[in-house]
């Protein structure tokens, strides 16, 4: 059974951690957060070192279909959210020793 990380667990690690008081790590994790935020809604890419990329694209407007039915619908344009992982966390997720080996995958 898989458990989900919340923004609580990571404020009480920075209070375990680093030792700052409850409200203080609760401030922290939200000034992150809403920084990485503010940069993704302005259109920036942010890049954590040795976690990961976090990018918003731009879709296109385009005819999709409904898989009942077969009838075709207009999907409208919208921004999506994209991250793409950097090799070192997938080496950790994958539980491989040596994260700067390996494949590209």
């Amino acid at each position: 059974m898989s458990r989900t990380l919340t923004r609580a667990d990571l404020s009480e690690a920075v209070h375990r951690k680093v030792g700052l008081s409850r409200t203080e790590s609760a401030d922290l994790v939200k000034t992150v957060i809403d920084l990485i935020s503010n940069a993704l809604i302005d259109g920036q890419q942010v890049k954590l070192s040795s976690f990961g990329t976090f990018d918003v694209r731009d879709k296109r407007e385009r005819v999709g279909r409904n898989p009942k039915t077969g009838e075709e619908v207009p999907i409208t344009p919208r921004r999506v959210l994209v991250f793409r992982p950097s090799q070192i966390m997938k080496a950790i997720v994958n539980n491989e020793h040596n994260p700067k080996g390996g494949s590209d995958d």
